[in-house]
């Protein structure tokens, strides 16, 4: 490998790296040399190979693990949320909300209609500000906060952690984690520390143990996390606060993607006082992933920076969208639906997770309970890749909790979507699950 590096300077080395990647000698994962052992061979002082290496990683290119050495970055796909295209299989993974539920924007289009929006004027329309504000400003603990809005939830994770980042920094991330969150942080470089969940959130070891090692911000979902559908106690979030409170310059974002759809109060982890800070909501659950807005409430400084990335032009919000979204959310009756939504999304969470206890998942090793939010997070007794495989083979395609971990660990789940299912459907599901677990089971075995 390190025969094939050459070079005098730290870019002419870093070239040659960059120039091997290119032409397929060099994947993603692979190893470059140690630092020592590269400098003898081309006879360069250490310090320019670490200038090499750290030209690498600042494009991407590479990333350094500390004691573990420096790899060629994997840009291979993450997993995508969403529906298995050209599937013949009846898909119960997608993470979708329910589209009978998603109110039909014809009844507000009426609303777009005013004054033409010219640039250098502010990105978020009069009335969704108005509306937005007392929707946002109760559950942040200061009041001294800007409003701005973004093209959806992942647009503005993207743009806070782009405006508070360099590549190479920290960012914690509640373990298992929504795969959007994995893939904007791998493609924005960021090292990723896993914070661990339990039933109650995201742990306090967890999230200090993520800050000693140097986060410089982190990412929590406060109710309905998503896979594992759990939500902060207050007493955990208090204790959250707490270790935050000594790390004040930490940008803290809370995705409360659920919000209006969400059984669970809203119990923030930002400390009084804290200088960096973003409650993100977005409108996609309720009304409809193509609804591409989300509102972010944050501190003056984060919004003025946030504000700077959303200038007039191809990367500011439409107001016709944002009046359009406006519209649809001041109107009673598509309130009266979005509760009416909530009730819907529970009550199939439940009746399947009750579907499972009476064929005895208990004695199987089964393990759900329906908590907050679109789906399931099944405990499986079998690697949930092999369950996933026994799931096909019955005409069921599910999704891996593998695929939102982000340690080296097997997750041991599986994430469901079964709100859209009608009872025969459910029933079968439920039944198939049980005798997938039992193959999955005995193959192990």
């Amino acid at each position: 490998m390190d025969q094939r590096i050459t070079g005098s300077t730290a870019t002419e080395i870093a070239q040659s790296v960059r120039d091997l990647r290119d032409r397929g000698m060099l994947g993603g994962g692979d190893a470059l040399p140690p630092v020592r052992t590269l400098a003898e061979r081309l006879g360069v002082n250490r310090n320019t190979v670490v200038a090499a290496y750290r030209q690498l990683a600042q494009a991407g290119i590479a990333h350094t693990f500390g004691r573990g050495g420096t790899r060629i970055v994997d840009h291979s796909p993450a997993p995508q949320e969403g529906f298995a295209a050209d599937n013949v299989l009846r898909d119960v993974g997608t993470g979708n909300p329910d589209p009978g539920m998603i109110p039909d924007p014809a009844r507000a289009l009426g609303a777009v209609v005013g004054r033409p929006v010219l640039y250098g004027e502010p990105v978020i329309d009069d009335g969704l500000e108005r509306w937005a504000r007392e929707w946002m400003s109760g559950d942040l603990p200061s009041r001294d906060v800007r409003l701005t809005v973004t093209s959806g939830a992942v647009d503005a994770v993207e743009r806070l952690l782009t405006q508070a980042l360099t590549r190479d920094d920290a960012v914690a991330l509640e373990d298992p984690c929504w795969l959007a969150g994995i893939q904007t942080a791998r493609l924005g470089g960021y090292r990723t520390v896993p914070v661990p969940l339990d039933d109650q959130g995201m742990t306090v070891d967890g999230l200090r143990a993520a800050l000693d090692a140097g986060a410089r911000a982190v990412i929590c979902t406060p109710r309905a996390q998503n896979p594992t559908g759990v939500s902060l106690t207050p007493r955990r979030a208090a204790a959250l606060r707490e270790v935050l409170a000594v790390h004040p310059y930490v940008l803290v974002i809370e995705d409360d993607h659920f919000s209006l759809l969400s059984r669970q109060p809203f119990h923030g982890i930002v400390p009084a006082g804290h200088r960096r800070f973003a409650l993100v909501r977005s409108v996609s659950k309720f009304l409809g992933p193509d609804m591409c807005l989300a509102v972010v409430a944050s501190d003056p400084t984060t919004a003025q920076r946030l504000a700077l990335r959303l200038s007039p032009g191809t990367t500011w919000v439409s107001h016709l969208l944002q009046r359009l979204a406006h519209a649809l959310l001041a109107d009673p009756s598509v309130r009266t639906g979005i509760a009416a939504a909530s009730t819907h999304y529970a009550a199939r969470n439940d009746a399947f997770a009750e579907r499972l206890a009476r064929l005895g998942a208990g004695t199987l090793g089964l393990a759900v309970s329906a908590g907050d939010g679109l789906n399931l997070w099944v405990g499986v007794p079998a690697p949930a890749r092999d369950v996933c495989e026994q799931l096909m083979r019955r005409g069921w395609l599910a999704r891996s909790g593998d695929d939102f971990v982000l340690s080296d660990a097997a997750s041991g789940h599986l994430r469901l979507t079964v709100h859209d299912l009608d009872d025969a459907d459910a029933a079968a599901l439920a039944a198939d699950l049980v005798a997938a677990v039992t193959a999955a089971t005995a193959k192990v075995g």
